[in-house]
């Protein structure tokens, strides 16, 4: 069955950085287009950043942009989100989700796939 496993979460200060991955399995993952979205508590995910199959092309949600920068490496069935600059904002559960499709989209319900989910939480 399909997995997407999430890592690289954690503790980081204001301004700090960190790089999440999500490595996939049980799917042709150089036909999937692939997001991260995050939910903080008492809120509703939210859409952070997407990429086409490919690699080339990405989306950023404008709360990220020029902060964050999303990835992919096919020959690892990994897609990673650099997180710069990081705000306590930021902290949220961070979720990676994967479409079988050609076409990038910001809705959680397009995405066919998810993962368990990796904790950040940014202390100012």
């Amino acid at each position: 069955q399909v997995q997407l496993v999430e890592s690289g979460g954690g503790l980081v200060q204001a301004g700090g950085s960190l790089r999440l991955s999500c490595a996939a399995s049980g799917l042709p993952f150089s036909s999937a287009a692939m997001g991260w979205f995050r939910q903080a508590p008492g809120k509703e995910r939210e859409f952070v950043a997407a990429i086409r199959r490919s690699g080339g092309s990405t989306y950023n949600a404008d709360s990220v942009k020029g902060r964050f920068t999303i990835s992919r490496d096919n020959a690892k069935n990994t897609v990673y989100l650099q997180m710069n600059s990081l705000k306590p904002e930021d902290t949220a559960v961070y979720y990676c989700a994967a479409r079988q499709s050609v076409v990038l989209t910001t809705t959680a319900p397009s995405y066919d796939y998810w993962g368990q989910g990796t904790q950040v939480t940014v202390s100012s």
